[in-house]
């Protein structure tokens, strides 16, 4: 029941203010001030008045959109309007009610001189035109510790190289308790501007005053030579003082001009490079530098700039002797963002290979940049180093096994330095030999002679060639040949494993030279010419115009040749070809 009364009372005392009647009345204009410093806050406030209609027939028709209000739109050319508000009184006139209504801007000019105020409308009533002065500079009560807010912009540096880092520092002063405030970032068009973490919050003293602050820092990087202006850096907020009261802040300052400079005409890299530090490392190479062939090697060079972003470092060379295969991963690049600037890492990791025995000799690496601490060019270096690769154990047996199939002992004819003696013990030594390697073939035929019997009653579910992981393995091998993967020579290896068990291979060396099959490592070289050559990237990823049928081929026919030369002979070779003794 309460609430059934309240309601209307309400809708009554709402409609008594707002419902106003066409009558108008007068319209009053009053700045605080019509002079003013650049930078200040100024309160107009504007009066009107209205005879006031109260009928119950638009009791329940009220809309907040049709409040009426003055068209202070019209100052928008001159001042920027900060915030508004309004109230409303009412107050009897010869037996009339009269609504009166205050509204209250604060309005921020938009440059110097002599600004207008251009006459306001409200209903059938009109203003008269004020004019406002703003001057220059900082008001006189405003320059010590009545001064309200200031922003205040240094850099690290008077003048920079272009694409050099300059790290701009931005600091906002302010009294009282902030109750709002937009500080802009800076911003140009032929710069790089990169955030420098979070904004820092403090408490400073200034001529005797004891300020809040905001801090910024920003790393910027031009990218023309030439002048660089900043646009001025902004701020407007509220902030509410001690007693209580309300008070507008705004203020704006400008970084000094920064000339920007060409790359000098002695730097002789190929990539410009300007940074306060740049360091190359080498990781994951073998102390003595010996190695055997088909050994993995993994090999990791790191570049890392002090002031400048990863996106500006240049890939790393890769350019490798004959006889060392290289298997680049994804290069990796990082960057770090602190109070005194960016610090980027670009990091290269590689799978290299030796497949020739042998001195290989990798390529030093030169990274020219310039030291902007020194102003002077330096030189990133790792010195070239040589591998001393030797033969693979598997290798040296192969190499050094007679072609006559098994082996025979040394000859006995012709005369012995170590006497009679000596010989009758080698020919002893010899007899017990060929006894336990005639023995070792005779069980060989019989276990085959067995093994053949139980296929011949019981027919095999799958053939060794067509198992499942193997085929499987095969396919992927496959598809990954026909886009030109970097992967593909590591799937060869685990493939070869699988369709040849035991050898245990290591590289696609060590497959070849068990398994004779020329076309394929032709098209398996020709494969990593494509990845890893100098004209290209080497990240393994540029496929378009890379061809795969031959390499498929060259994979299915000695896959093909291999389930032929099983199924013709129905028995493994005791000792292969690439292994006879």
């Amino acid at each position: 029941m309460v609430k059934r009364m309240i309601l209307p009372a309400i809708r009554l005392a709402v409609l008594m203010v707002f419902g106003l009647g066409a009558h108008a009345g007068e319209l009053s204009v009053e700045p605080d001030r019509t002079r003013l410093y650049e930078g200040e806050v100024l309160t107009l406030t504007v009066k009107g008045s209205t005879e006031i209609d109260i009928s119950l027939s638009n009791l329940f028709d009220f809309d907040l959109s049709n409040l009426p209000s003055p068209d202070i739109e019209k100052v928008e050319g001159d001042f920027e309007i900060l915030a508004r508000n309004q109230r409303y009184s009412i107050r009897t006139v010869n037996n009339d009610m009269v609504g009166e209504i205050t509204w209250t801007y604060q309005l921020a000019p938009k440059s110097t001189g002599k600004l207008t105020i251009p006459p306001l409308s409200f209903k059938d009533s009109k203003s008269k035109p004020v004019t406002i002065e703003v001057v220059d500079g900082t008001p006189p009560d405003q320059a010590g510790p009545n001064r309200g807010s200031f922003i205040e912009l240094t850099a690290d540096k008077a003048e920079v190289y272009v694409q050099e880092q300059l790290i701009l520092t931005v600091r906002l002063y302010f009294r009282g308790n902030l109750i709002r405030g937009e500080l802009s970032d800076p911003q140009h068009p032929n710069a790089i501007i990169e955030s420098l973490g979070k904004q820092r919050e403090y408490s400073s003293d200034r001529d005797g005053v004891r300020y809040r602050v905001v801090e910024r820092r920003y790393a910027l990087f031009p990218q023309k030579p030439g002048v660089m202006n900043l646009p001025p850096i902004r701020f407007e907020g509220q902030a509410r003082d001690a007693d209580g009261s309300l008070r507008f802040l705004r203020d704006s300052a400008s970084l000094f001009e920064v000339p920007v400079k060409d790359v000098p005409a002695e730097f002789s890299g190929s990539t410009w490079l300007p940074a306060a530090s740049l360091t190359l490392r080498e990781a994951g190479m073998p102390p003595t530098l010996n190695l055997k062939t088909g050994d993995n090697l993994t090999r990791t060079l790191s570049l890392q700039a002090t002031g400048l972003p990863s996106e500006a470092l240049p890939p790393l060379p890769d350019s490798m002797p004959d006889g060392l295969r290289r298997y680049p991963e994804e290069p990796q690049r990082n960057t770090s963002v602190g109070p005194d600037g960016i610090v980027s890492t670009l990091t290269q990791t590689s799978a290299l290979v030796p497949v020739e025995s042998g001195k290989l000799t990798l390529p030093a690496v030169r990274i020219p940049w310039w030291d902007t601490e020194s102003d002077s060019e330096r030189v990133a270096v790792i010195p070239a180093q040589t591998l001393n690769v030797t033969a693979s154990e598997a290798a040296t047996a192969v190499a050094g096994t007679p072609a006559g199939g098994q082996g025979s002992p040394p000859a006995t004819g012709g005369e012995d330095r170590h006497g009679s003696t000596g010989a009758a013990t080698n020919n002893t030594f010899w007899q017990w030999v060929s006894l336990a390697l005639a023995g070792i073939w005779i069980l060989t035929m019989l276990a085959w002679w067995r093994t053949h019997r139980m296929t011949a009653d019981t027919p095999a579910n799958t053939d060794s060639e067509e198992s499942g992981n193997e085929r499987d393995a095969f396919e992927q091998m496959l598809n990954s040949a026909k886009d030109g993967r970097a992967s593909t020579p590591g799937l060869f290896v685990h493939w070869s494993n699988l369709r040849w068990p035991g050898h245990d291979f290591r590289s696609a060396g060590d497959v070849f030279r068990v398994v004779s099959a020329p076309d394929l490592d032709k098209e398996l070289n020709a494969l990593q010419a494509h990845l890893f050559s100098r004209d290209r990237s080497g990240d393994g990823n540029n496929s378009e115009q890379w061809d795969g049928e031959q390499l498929v081929t060259a994979l299915r026919h000695a896959r093909q040749q291999r389930n032929r030369s099983n199924q013709e002979s129905g028995l493994p070779p005791l000792y292969p070809n690439s292994l006879s003794v």
